[in-house]
């Protein structure tokens, strides 16, 4: 985390910007009080899964998608 003035962000922005475009975290200080941070934005777009990422590790029995028994069902308040 970086600690800069109001006057130093005004004198070389661009870099600055560039700073927290690499990762870095500004915090803006006022009169030796700190009135703003300045940090990278999350990435919009989520990453997706990748696929098969457990694959081998667990075995889905035959039975996996048959009804459940009725006591099962009511007690989830099933019908």
């Amino acid at each position: 985390m970086l600690t800069v003035t109001i006057e130093e962000i005004q004198r070389d922005i661009a870099t600055y910007v560039h700073q927290v475009e690499a990762g870095e975290t500004l915090i803006v200080m006022e009169a030796g009080k700190p009135v703003a941070e300045i940090r990278p934005i999350s990435p919009t777009v989520k990453q997706l899964r990748p696929f098969a990422l457990c694959a081998g590790e667990f075995t889905v029995p035959d039975d996996f998608d048959t009804p459940l028994p009725k006591e099962i069902l009511t007690a989830f308040g099933g019908t």
